[in-house]
């Protein structure tokens, strides 16, 4: 392709835009923040989770904005047999998604119940638990999200899209370790100690009945949490 096609200062702007973003969002979602607001605006706690969730699909308009609206040569597509590869592989992916949240409590997750219930905990409510996809990666949607992002036809703002995206997904992931180890303690430790956290591996997963005692040796007072946020 032609390098001299790609507009460079548009790509810059794309890569900013996404990192502004990762960082903001990294930021409401960390514990300093949380505790921040509940010891200054404690009333405020329990619409918190919903704001967050809210903000955060407000937030992603700029980036996509800019992103789609600087369209440019392809960098590759995938054709003939790599297409169906691909796009098997996204739709596996995506019903993957939509598969594990059986596993969830959407209300929690959403955060309705914490704003019906008037729920002003800076931990999340639902207990330590693991779906089936958590047996093989320790954060599923974050592997999903990943087969999405990179079986698309590229160009240049859709793969410093996909770069960005990638790069906070690893480093984003370990930072809501931070939180969940601070949630559960041990048994979280133990949890990560054999299950790898993004790409899975042949000979690190879950047997079903270890996940299972997994889950049932957290202690009650730990039972908060339990899902990538």
């Amino acid at each position: 392709m032609n390098f001299e096609e790609i507009r460079w200062g548009q790509l810059v702007t794309i890569t900013l835009a996404w990192i502004a973003y990762a960082l903001l969002h990294s930021l409401l979602a960390s514990l300093v923040v949380k505790r921040f607001v509940a010891r200054h605006r404690p009333q405020w706690m329990s619409v918190y989770r919903l704001f967050f969730n809210v903000s955060a699909m407000l937030l992603l308009i700029p980036p996509l904005v800019l992103t789609y609206m600087q369209r440019g040569p392809w960098l590759w597509q995938w054709v003939g047999g790599g297409w169906w590869v691909a796009n098997s592989l996204a739709a596996l992916a995506a019903l993957g998604f939509f598969y594990s949240l059986r596993w969830y409590d959407g209300a929690e997750f959403l955060g309705l119940r914490q704003w019906r219930g008037d729920v002003r905990s800076v931990e999340d409510q639902e207990r330590f638990h693991l779906s089936p996809l958590h047996r093989f990666v320790r954060h599923p949607w974050y592997s999903l999200g990943l087969v999405l992002i990179w079986t698309r036809d590229m160009d240049a703002p859709l793969l410093v899209t996909a770069v960005v995206i990638s790069l906070y997904f690893v480093i984003g992931s370990r930072f809501e370790e931070v939180k969940l180890l601070e949630y559960h303690g041990d048994v979280y430790r133990r949890y990560r100690h054999l299950v790898p956290s993004l790409v899975p591996l042949p000979w690190r997963y879950l047997k079903p009945e270890h996940a299972r005692s997994l889950a049932m040796s957290t202690a009650p007072e730990k039972e908060v949490g339990g899902k990538n946020a």
